[in-house]
C-alpha cells in the first residue's frame, strides 16, 4: 500500500487537513436531522463547493463526505441498501476537486463511528462491524479516496473494527479519537494510550484526536499522545472554539486568530497533521494556511502556555482526571 501522507510531508514537513463538514453544510442549506451523504447524489455541486473552499483556502487533506456512510447510520435514513454508492459518490466528488488542484492534495475518506455499541455493552459483533466498515471502505476506495480517515471514535475495539476493514480493502489508514469526557473518550481510552489500540494489525500512517471540546483541550490531549510516542505522525483536528447557543442556533467561539495561534501551539507541542473540526470555515481554514507556512517550531508548550494563548480547558486534562480517580480508590481502600 502507498502511503501518500508520508510522501506529502517529507516534502512539506506538516500537512494541513480541512475544516468543518457539518457546519459548512448547515450553511448551504442542509436541514437538521438530513444526511450529509445523501447530498453525494442530491446536491453534488454543494459538496464538491465545500471542497474546493478548503482546497482554496490551503487544505492539503481533504475529507470525504460520508462521515456516516456505515450500514447502521445510512438505516436511519432509509439509504442502508446505497452503502457503496453514496461512498464512491463522496470520494468521486472529492477526488474531481482534488484533480484540478494544481498541486497534492490527498483524498481521504472519512469513515466515522457506527453509532451502535459493540458486545458486550451493546448488540453489534465485532465481526458485524468490520463487515460494516469494509463494504463502507470499499466504496471509498472505488471512488478515489487514497486513505481511509477512522475518526471521532470512542470505542477501541470500534477503531481496530474499522482499522481491519482498511487492511482488507487494501487502504492506509489513519484513526483520531474524541477526548470529550474528563480528557478521555466516552469509553475511556487516554490520550497516550490511543498509539496501541491496533497492536498486532498493519500500522496506521497517523493517529491523534478531532472535535471534542474546545482548542484548548485538544492540545492538552496531543501532549499525553506527543509524550508517549514522540515519533508518530500525530493528528490534530480541533474544533472551533467553543459552541454556544444563540437562539435555536449554534455558534462557535473561535476567531481566525484564535485558530491560527492553535495551529502554532499543535506544532510545537509535535503535532504533523492540523486541521479544524466543528465550526471550522473556509475563512479560519485560510488563516491557519497562513500561520502554518509562516511558523517555525519552537519550545514545547505547556498546559499553562495554552491557557494563556488560546483559553481555559472545559474539561479535566487526563493527567487530572487519572489523579482524581487515583485518589478515590485510595480512599476506597481505606475507608
Amino acid at each position: 500500500m502507498t502511503n501518500p501522507i508520508d510522501v506529502l510531508l517529507a516534502e512539506k514537513g506538516v500537512l494541513l487537513a480541512d475544516g468543518a463538514t457539518g457546519t459548512n453544510l448547515f450553511a448551504m442549506g442542509l436541514e437538521s436531522g438530513e444526511a450529509p451523504e445523501l447530498w453525494n447524489e442530491s446536491a453534488p455541486d454543494r459538496i464538491a463547493k465545500l471542497h474546493q473552499g478548503f482546497v482554496d483556502a490551503g487544505a492539503d487533506i481533504i475529507l470525504t463526505n460520508s462521515f456516516g456512510g456505515t450500514r447502521h447510520r445510512l438505516k436511519l435514513h432509509h439509504a442502508q441498501d446505497r452503502v457503496h454508492a453514496l461512498n464512491k459518490r463522496a470520494a468521486e466528488i472529492a477526488r474531481s476537486v482534488a484533480d484540478k488542484a494544481g498541486r497534492k492534495v490527498i483524498v481521504a475518506g472519512s469513515v466515522g463511528p457506527t453509532g451502535e455499541l459493540l458486545q458486550p455493552l451493546g448488540a453489534l459483533t465485532y465481526q458485524d462491524a468490520v463487515d460494516a466498515f469494509v463494504e463502507q471502505i470499499e466504496g471509498l476506495k472505488a471512488g478515489g479516496a487514497e486513505v481511509a480517515w477512522i475518526e471521532t471514535m470512542s470505542a477501541p475495539d470500534e477503531i481496530r473494527a474499522a482499522a481491519e476493514a482498511a487492511i482488507k480493502v487494501g487502504l492506509p489508514y489513519t484513526y483520531t479519537g474524541s477526548f470529550d469526557t474528563a480528557g478521555r473518550t466516552m469509553m475511556g481510552l487516554l490520550p497516550k494510550d490511543i498509539h496501541g489500540v491496533v497492536d498486532g494489525l498493519q500500522p496506521a500512517i497517523g493517529v491523534g484526536a478531532n472535535c471534542g471540546v474546545g482548542a484548548s483541550d485538544i492540545l492538552a490531549s496531543l501532549l499525553d499522545m506527543s509524550e508517549a510516542k514522540p515519533d508518530a505522525t500525530i493528528i490534530i483536528k480541533g474544533n472551533c472554539g467553543i459552541p454556544e447557543f444563540r437562539g435555536t442556533d449554534i455558534h462557535y467561539s473561535g476567531t481566525p486568530e484564535l485558530m491560527a495561534d492553535y495551529v502554532r501551539l499543535a506544532v510545537d507541542g509535535g503535532a504533523k497533521i492540523v486541521g479544524g473540526c466543528c465550526g471550522t470555515s473556509f475563512q479560519h481554514l485560510a488563516a491557519m494556511r497562513k500561520a502554518l507556512d509562516a511558523h517555525t517550531k519552537a519550545a514545547r508548550p505547556t498546559l499553562e502556555t495554552i491557557v494563556d494563548r488560546i483559553g481555559p480547558f472545559r474539561n479535566k486534562t487526563a493527567a487530572a482526571s487519572g489523579e482524581n480517580e487515583g485518589a478515590k480508590r485510595e480512599r476506597r481502600r481505606r475507608g
